[in-house]
């Protein structure tokens, strides 16, 4: 892995699929740039059409008759500006990312999913929590049910690989908590609560399970603590650092093999820190 030089210029990388920070060298040739950016936007070079965005300034192409030998730095790079790339291939060529329609996935037989002790289920079972609380309504139920559904068709497990919908926005991490936060929900204070369709019709509230999540970058709003609405006393869900955790709808995550964006420097000897 090559090193980080004194001049590199940390910039947004921006696609129709991908957006992460990464630092740029200006020294490098708009040949070597757009051999770089493949790996990283799924675009290959000779479909790539960059423009350099930079804040109160119009859109600045960059591109060259001889792109072997003329450097990026000669487009006035700014640190944390936007460089834009768009796939000019027509769109039936191109690689989709976002429809997962066609994708096989792996789905756990339920009988499997429930012999399993990291998951939701399990808590909720340990727990007497939603439909195995005995004192529940035939309404909370039902919607603790319908939720147990999502988690498990989604594989959502605990310390799963994860990235955060929805795209193109690249937000990655790790699933460290899968259950109910009542501070977001508190049971006994329907004014706290979203809508009044989580209330059932004898006036307890329905606890959501939401997926506590560890980013690989601070984009996050929290560290893994949540603030009482009442007392403002934090409760710890997991351990994180600030502004790397984030709670989420089972919704908004789905799971896979999605390795951390410092990853993507490594894959080739040759590829510095894009």
């Amino acid at each position: 892995m090559s090193l980080q030089t004194a001049v590199d210029i940390p910039l947004q990388i921006t696609s129709e699929n991908a957006a992460s920070e990464r630092r740029i060298t200006p020294s490098w040739s708009i040949a070597q740039l757009k051999t770089k950016l493949e790996p990283v936007t799924g675009v290959p070079p000779f479909a790539q059409r960059l423009a350099l965005r930079v804040a109160g300034q119009a859109p600045r192409p960059i591109e060259a008759v001889d792109e072997e030998n003329t450097q990026v730095g000669d487009f006035g790079l700014r640190a944390y500006a936007e460089i834009y790339v768009t796939d000019t291939r027509p769109p039936a060529a191109r690689q989709n990312f976002t429809d997962l329609s066609s994708v096989e996935k792996y789905e756990m037989p339920e009988d499997e999913y429930s012999k399993l002790s990291n998951t939701v289920l399990a808590y909720k079972k340990a727990n007497k929590l939603g439909r195995f609380d005995p004192n529940a309504s035939q309404l909370e139920a039902e919607r603790a049910a319908e939720q147990d559904k999502i988690i498990s068709d989604k594989g959502l497990t605990l310390n799963a690989r994860c990235r955060l919908l929805p795209l193109p926005s690249v937000r990655l991490g790790r699933i460290a908590y899968i259950g109910p936060v009542p501070e977001i929900h508190p049971p006994s204070t329907p004014a706290n609560v979203d809508n009044a369709e989580n209330l059932d019709p004898s006036g307890s509230a329905f606890q959501p399970i939401w997926i506590g999540v560890v980013l690989d970058e601070p984009t996050g709003k929290n560290d893994g603590t949540i603030a009482d609405p009442k007392t403002g006393e934090k409760k710890r869900y997991f351990e994180c650092g600030t502004n790397c955790g984030a709670f989420v709808k089972p919704e908004r995550v789905e799971a896979g093999d999605f390795p951390p964006l410092d990853d993507l420097g490594d894959l080739d000897e040759d590829m510095e820190e894009i």
